[in-house]
């Protein structure tokens, strides 16, 4: 018997009536599901069983139930399943309609587990006192430092791995893995990365200087961003706004130690996605 965890997007009909669908199918085949509830407007999870005990996650969902789910998992090892009860669904392995094909090729162990970097993130606080550091959840797609209001640019200095790089006048920073190359980074003109490479993505929104590129770096790298002028800034991961940043405060990101791991049952073709998902066919 599996212990399995289901984490739903509950305000979408087609992915609780599915998730009522695969329980009743799990228990038939003498498996417990055990359902994971999204807590309060975030979209945290709350656990109702210890997920360090599960042999699976399952999303139903869009991509950001998805990356809820992961970090959920990630930090126990726990393999992740994701359906695509969404638009877009860049992350998600099956169709609803293939659920439960795909569930028995994972109990036959007939699946693969393809391992995502993520990102670790540390706030570092600069004011009155002893200096503290707080850590973020790990994030899939990035973690985004950005400016609070709108019509002003923030200064934010980088060091990559201890050295000084420069400092950008710009929108904000992204810092993004492969897997989250095709998201937020994407939009603001970054390059598209092969989700199973090893790499960290920085990535300016809107900077007000010569200097615009994407950086794609080691994943040893730590890369450093601290708040250089007297405008706030807020740190997000994977959507989630985490804390805000004063001058002379820091956020430093680095690849986790802990991977996502995604099962996937059939051949997953990264360049076939991108065809599908930009309407390039036919071009």
């Amino acid at each position: 018997m599996s212990r399995i965890g289901l984490v739903v997007h509950e305000a979408k009909p087609e992915a609780v009536d599915r998730a009522v669908t695969i329980a009743r199918w799990l228990a038939d085949r003498h498996h417990e599901t055990v359902r994971l509830r999204p807590d309060g407007n975030d979209g945290v999870v709350t656990p109702s069983a210890p997920v360090a005990e599960m042999d699976l996650l399952i999303s139903l969902g869009g991509d950001g139930t998805m990356l809820r789910t992961v970090d959920v998992g990630a930090p126990h090892g726990v393999p992740v399943l994701g359906v695509n009860v969404g638009d877009l669904g860049y992350l998600t392995a099956v169709e609803p309609e293939g659920l439960e094909l795909a569930l028995e090729a994972f109990f036959a162990g007939d699946h693969a587990i393809e391992r995502r970097l993520l990102i670790e993130s540390s706030v570092l606080r600069s004011g009155p006192g002893p200096s503290s550091v707080e850590r973020g959840p790990l994030a899939l797609n990035e973690a985004l430092v950005e400016k609070i209001v709108s019509g002003r640019t923030v200064r934010l200095a980088v060091s990559l791995s201890g050295r000084y790089f420069t400092t950008y006048a710009a929108d904000g920073l992204i810092v993004a893995t492969p897997t989250g190359s095709t998201a937020y980074s994407f939009s603001a003109r970054g390059p598209i990365v092969a989700p199973t490479h090893r790499a960290l993505l920085l990535t300016p929104v809107a900077p007000h200087m010569l200097f615009d590129r994407t950086l794609v770096l080691e994943p040893e790298e730590v890369i450093r961003i601290e708040v250089a002028g007297p405008r706030p800034v807020a740190v997000a991961t994977d959507g989630r706004q985490v804390v805000e940043l004063a001058e002379g405060d820091a956020v430093e990101c680095r690849a986790a130690e802990q991977s996502a791991e995604l099962v996937q049952v059939t051949d997953r073709d990264f360049h076939r996605i991108l065809v599908q998902k930009f309407g390039l066919s036919g071009r």
